[in-house]
């Protein structure tokens, strides 16, 4: 028990299995599921990530690590909208193999691996997790939304000219990068939320991680992940092992620091992000194979981040 893999992964699991016994039961209805996402989505996250982010400075942050990182997620998220097709499934499937859990597990797991400098490194990826990744796929899902909806007799040209000016402005005014774009602003100025406004948002960003996992567990008692499970291990194999083999290679080649690497590697091995869930509810898609391939990727994460973490070791990462 006294292993990090366990003491981090153990809570995310018990708190899944928490909504699913509360969904079995009856206590949460399914008609409320919908509800209960949207407040996470609208509400809690981005009280969340304004709070974490009003306090980086930018100057402050070794962006090196952490771009090998998001080169990695990149090439992934690419490879998958290339094998899957421009769709808003293929857009919430790329999201899925490269967003992780790098608060909730990532903190816990890190601080007691790799201590207070380690910390310092994830942080710094935690700093711009979320603005990079989920701006990203908010962009993408919008273009494809809008190219979905098309009207028919439209010119292309004209079309897509419309398209991606819509996609950007929904890109920013939206609950997840709009929160951290104001939160990086307000860092900026030096100044300090007061404790009135701190508080309650500190109280709601906590409610984030218990809630999103919880909503996860109720979901899961309405749909089946048997399949399922086939789909949602493949997916779970690129997020856990495939992301962190290729933030290995480029960190390796680029010659990063030994704890940053290792650092980075382990945090791209952890399983895929509450995150996702809400993306896949927000845009009616693949919600069934993302809640089955989120259970599946903490499950199988107890193995796959012990494997990765003996791998850094061996390599004296």
């Amino acid at each position: 028990m006294n292993n990090p893999v366990f003491s981090a992964l153990l809570p995310v699991v018990l708190l899944i299995a928490v909504g699913f016994i509360a969904g079995r039961a009856g206590w949460i209805r399914a008609e409320a599921i919908k509800d209960l996402s949207n407040l996470v989505f609208m509400v809690l996250t981005p009280a969340l990530l304004f709070r974490t982010m009003s306090t980086v400075h930018v100057e402050q942050i070794n962006f090196k690590p952490v771009a090998m990182y998001f080169l990695a997620a990149l090439l992934l998220f690419a490879g998958m909208l290339a094998c899957q097709g421009w769709s808003r499934r293929s857009a919430v499937l790329a999201l899925a193999v490269t967003f992780g859990n790098t608060v909730m597990i990532g903190i816990p797991l890190i601080g007691l691996a790799y201590g207070q400098a380690g910390l310092v490194t994830l942080f710094t990826l935690i700093s711009v997790h979320a603005l990079v990744l989920l701006t990203l796929a908010t962009v993408v899902l919008e273009l494809v939304a809008a190219r979905e909806e098309r009207a028919p007799g439209q010119g292309e040209q004209r079309h897509m000219a419309l398209t991606v000016l819509a996609a950007v402005k929904s890109g920013i005014i939206h609950p997840v990068p709009l929160p951290i774009l104001v939160g990086l602003l307000f860092a900026q100025t030096g100044l300090i939320l007061p404790e009135v406004v701190d508080k309650p948002l500190h109280l709601l960003g906590s409610a984030f991680g218990p809630v999103a996992l919880v909503l996860v567990g109720v979901t899961l008692t309405q749909v089946q992940v048997g399949p399922h499970l086939k789909n949602a291990l493949g997916i779970s194999l690129l997020k856990n092992l495939a992301l962190p083999g290729l933030v290995a290679s480029l960190g390796l080649i680029s010659g990063i620091g030994n704890l940053p690497l290792a650092v980075m590697i382990v945090s791209a091995s952890l399983p895929m992000g509450a995150n996702v869930f809400l993306f896949a509810q927000r845009y009616e898609v693949a919600q069934d194979l993302v809640t089955a391939g989120m259970a599946v990727s903490t499950v199988l994460g107890l193995a796959t981040i012990t494997l990765v973490m003996s791998l850094v070791g061996l390599l004296n990462l």
